[in-house]
């Protein structure tokens, strides 16, 4: 897949586009499987300003976006992370969040175990390798889906009531990392409802009910109800990748 998503806000005076290929690879691949980069122009004459390296700014601004709604919604007494998936999103996700929250444990879980004890062995803080899925988020009050899934990977069953889930992963409408027990039984929230009800496997698949926009929760028009489990399915937009860029080129151009 190539994948366009140009943005423009106002508010930050930036015009962008990113251009994501996408490939699935049938196997373990040195090459990841999303690639990207933004373009940031003049809003002003249409100038192109900067090339930046998308694949940067999508894995930060998308773990940034999951720590906004794990800060919102995760329960007050936040003790084990779970991370399914040990790819590049697992990284820039543990980063920030061992950064911003106070975990006592953190998990993860990968289909493969050689990536998932390397990502341990890698990390700057003490990660527990487990051998399946459900041993890493029997318990986990926080847990974030970063897989290759297209079927879920993910089950009700498993999930400590409470809960806080980071959907990130199955970005396409066929694609599943969620089953349909936690998708219907928890407080969904997503980035964006248009595109969750275009792109997302998890919530078209399973007809879960969108509780709120994740903005709506921020600009306090809807409650964050963090005493229930909620599940916050992220598609990543575009105006986020614009705001990231105009961030990176400013703190480059007062450098120079």
């Amino acid at each position: 897949f190539l994948g366009v998503m140009p943005a423009y806000s106002a508010a930050d005076d930036a015009l962008t586009t990113k251009l994501v290929t996408f490939y699935e690879h049938k196997k373990d691949s040195s090459v990841p499987s999303h690639q990207a980069t933004v373009l940031l122009f003049d809003p002003r004459n249409g100038s192109l300003k900067a090339v930046l390296d998308g694949s940067v700014i999508t894995a930060k601004r998308t773990a940034a976006v999951s720590a906004i709604a794990t800060k919102l919604l995760m329960p007050a007494f936040a003790e084990v992370l779970c991370i399914l998936g040990a790819g590049v999103q697992a990284y820039s996700h543990y980063d920030i969040f061992t950064e911003l929250f106070t975990f006592k444990e953190v998990r993860i879980w990968n289909r493969t175990k050689e990536k998932a004890v390397k990502f341990a062995n890698s990390v700057n803080g003490p990660v527990q390798v487990c051998s399946s899925a459900q041993e890493a988020v029997t318990g986990a009050d926080v847990i974030i889906t970063v897989t290759m899934a297209t079927t879920p990977i993910l089950f009700g069953d498993w999930v400590k009531p409470g809960a806080h889930i980071n959907a990130v992963g199955a970005s396409r409408p066929d694609w599943r990392e969620l089953d349909d027990e936690l998708m219907k039984n928890s407080v969904l929230f997503v980035d964006s409802r248009e595109a969750a009800l275009t792109e997302s496997g998890d919530v078209i698949l399973s007809g879960a009910e969108i509780f709120a926009e994740l903005g709506e929760v921020v600009k306090g028009t809807k409650p964050a109800l963090p005493e229930k489990t909620t599940v916050f399915k992220s598609l990543g937009m575009a105006v986020e990748d614009t705001v990231a860029a105009k961030f990176v080129y400013e703190s480059w151009s007062a450098g120079n």
